[in-house]
């Protein structure tokens, strides 16, 4: 019997506002414990939640980014349980009413785009935060988590793999970057997933028995923690027993799942209307406005870059992982006479120096500009591209045009095929034993000349002019 696995997603993302959804408290990340709080997020008794239009719009922004039904009435309910980070024993969500639904976004698979279905998007708030003491068995509590705005975004049951999973997570995490609503860090856990799974045979249209995974805080996480449950199930039903509904977390020292708790259905929580917040009323004008606002999306921009650039999948899929990296690409591409090669160099050696310097490419002293003046530098055979490397290196630290350093050092390409010529002859005549070798048929003796006539130029000769010049002078 050939099982599959049956995979959704439940993702959680925190929304890029300053303020908390209901009240007026700060979302900043980091502060002391607890000084980001007051009595509406603490769920004091005498208090009321107003909710922050931001959040809506910031909901909105994504719901029509894939593709969703948005609900033009929506409500808030009570979420029941009772755990020490939920200070009101109760969180706020959206329940029987949510804002969107209906949607979809399309990923990239081995065998082409697959839609991924979207159940639901609802906004809700989030808990605080529980610190386990080490040294001490005891736990503490910080509420400044407490009541900052968050979106669910629950999809269908349809991703077959862990590839996928992880593939629709890179999605959805570029679409909320690219929305600015969101800033996508899984190690803070301002973007997480818990993952449902089951397994069942081959071409069944019912559903196994499902587990709940979470605490998988990277990409690698969730991947690793899915492709151990698909194995773990797979051998308890080839075993002829039965998987077990749970909830499981996801272990990575040991790279192991193992049982927290029993699977709560909808009717643990006991979900009710919040009784002090109104209706969410949207209009078409609102909704409209909002879509006016929407950046080209990464899929989009995507396949507009390879073909108006000419660039590869991949190429062009590691250039719009980034809202800013793809910016930055396409005001240097538009100054410089081959897209291509800035690509390859914003690719290997500008996102060499930023990584090492610990920057993001919105950091980086080196502009777009400056950028495509050394590739053009280049395509004219003002410089040689080893000459390009180093007036990158020298751009990145001083954040001088490459033109001016260029004059400054006396960088220019040597092209004059006289002076080439004779470089060459010398260089042969030292080395009659390598010349011996070549026309013995040792053609890898060939680089060594290249390099020879090149540290006698210091670096400035036109490559192509001493590769032609001294292959002639070799062969006769």
């Amino acid at each position: 019997m050939e099982l599959e696995p049956v995979i959704g997603l439940e993702v959680h993302a925190q929304l890029l506002t300053s303020s908390k959804i209901f009240c007026a408290c700060s979302t900043a990340f980091g502060a002391s414990p607890n000084h980001h709080t007051c009595p509406i997020c603490l769920g004091m008794p005498g208090v009321l939640p107003v909710l922050n239009r931001r959040v809506v719009e910031y909901a909105l922004r994504m719901a029509i980014a894939t593709n969703c039904v948005i609900n033009r009435k929506n409500y808030f309910a009570r979420k029941n349980y009772f755990y020490p980070d939920l200070p009101k024993g109760y969180q706020i969500s959206q329940y029987a009413s949510p804002l969107a639904e209906h949607g979809y976004v399309e990923i990239e698979t081995e065998g082409g785009k697959k839609k991924i279905g979207i159940t639901r998007i609802h906004m809700e708030e989030d808990a605080g935060k529980l610190i386990h003491d080490e040294t001490n068995p005891m736990s503490y509590v910080d509420f400044n988590r407490t009541g900052v705005p968050l979106i669910e975004i629950v999809s269908e049951p349809d991703i077959r793999s862990a590839e996928e999973a992880v593939q629709y997570l890179r999605t959805l995490r570029d679409i909320l970057v690219y929305l600015e609503i969101c800033d996508g860090n899984m190690e803070e856990g301002s973007f997480r997933c818990d993952a449902n799974i089951s397994l069942r045979p081959r071409g069944q249209k019912e559903f196994g028995t499902r587990t709940e995974l979470k605490n998988m805080n990277s990409f690698r996480h969730v991947q690793r923690a899915l492709e151990y449950e698909i194995k773990r199930q797979m051998f308890i039903i080839e075993s002829g027993g039965e998987v077990v509904q749970e909830t499981r977390l996801w272990d990575e020292s040991q790279g192991v799942t193992y049982a927290m708790r029993g699977k709560e259905e909808a009717h643990d929580y006991r979900y009710f209307p919040d009784p002090d917040l109104v209706a969410v009323f949207i209009d078409e004008n609102w909704i409209a406005q909002v879509r006016s606002t929407l950046p080209e999306l990464p899929g989009a921009k995507k396949q507009r870059f390879m073909e108006e650039y000419g660039l590869s999948t991949y190429d062009a899929g590691v250039l719009t992982s980034d809202r800013f990296l793809a910016e930055y690409f396409e005001k240097c591409a538009q100054k410089c006479q081959q897209p291509k090669s800035a690509a390859n160099w914003i690719m290997g050696d500008l996102l060499k120096l930023v990584n090492e310097d610990k920057r993001t490419i919105k950091e980086c002293p080196v502009t777009p500009e400056h950028l495509a003046e050394i590739i053009n530098l280049i395509s004219e055979g003002t410089i040689s591209g080893k000459i390009g490397k180093e007036i990158l290196e020298e751009a990145y630290s001083t954040g001088e045009a490459p033109r001016a350093i260029v004059e400054k050092k006396g960088l220019v390409q040597i092209t004059d095929e006289r002076f080439i010529a004779e470089v060459i002859e010398r260089v042969i005549a030292h080395h009659p034993e390598q010349v011996a070798q070549y026309r013995a048929g040792k053609e890898k003796v060939f680089g060594f000349f290249v390099g020879q006539v090149m540290k006698e130029t210091q670096g400035k000769a036109n490559p192509k002019l001493v590769n032609d010049l001294l292959r002639e002078k070799l062969k006769n």
